[in-house]
């Protein structure tokens, strides 16, 4: 039985180990996934305005024409910012917003309780847009490259800086 135990244990230590290592995986997914996901539905949109314009005449939304351009627009480059991992956390934002417009608008009268809300495919969207938010892009994304550059030639600068000031 101990011996059993100790397996399980080393098993279970195992696979957090593997789990850790492939962490960078589920940031890289959860962009990917709605990212590509907006960057279709806002290119349709912005080939399709005066569809847009008049399905959002329909829900009442103030302004359709501009609002639609800003719609398919922020889906579009917002998704194709996520796809890229570039100004990740900013390009989520109009999208969070455009969900939670999706879901008062749109679906609105479909909603009648916490159930039919977690049923909403805006509401998923909402859910991954806000994880990515919260977590950032992660390691593969250009941001993250970014962000080693940038701590790269701050470190250089700081180095030289010491050293013209050891020479002083």
């Amino acid at each position: 039985m101990n011996s059993a135990m100790h397996l399980l244990q080393a098993l279970r230590a195992r696979a957090l180990e593997i789990l850790e290592r492939l962490g960078w995986l589920a940031p890289l997914l959860g962009r990917l996934a709605v990212g590509l996901l907006f960057m279709s539905t806002g290119w349709g949109k912005v080939h399709s305005i005066d569809k847009v314009t008049a399905f959002f005449e329909s829900l009442h939304i103030p302004a359709p024409g501009p609002n639609a351009v800003v719609v398919g627009y922020s889906e579009l480059i917002g998704g194709t910012l996520l796809v890229l991992g570039l100004a990740t956390r900013l390009a989520a934002i109009p999208l969070i917003v455009s969900m939670v417009v999706a879901i008062l608008t749109a679906k609105l009268g479909d909603l009648h309780n916490v159930f039919d809300l977690v049923g909403f495919d805006e509401f998923t969207y909402l859910v991954v847009l806000v994880m990515i938010v919260l977590i950032g892009p992660g390691a593969v994304a250009l941001d993250h490259l970014l962000v080693v550059r940038m701590r790269s030639h701050a470190h250089r600068a700081s180095s030289r800086q010491a050293e013209r000031q050891k020479v002083e």
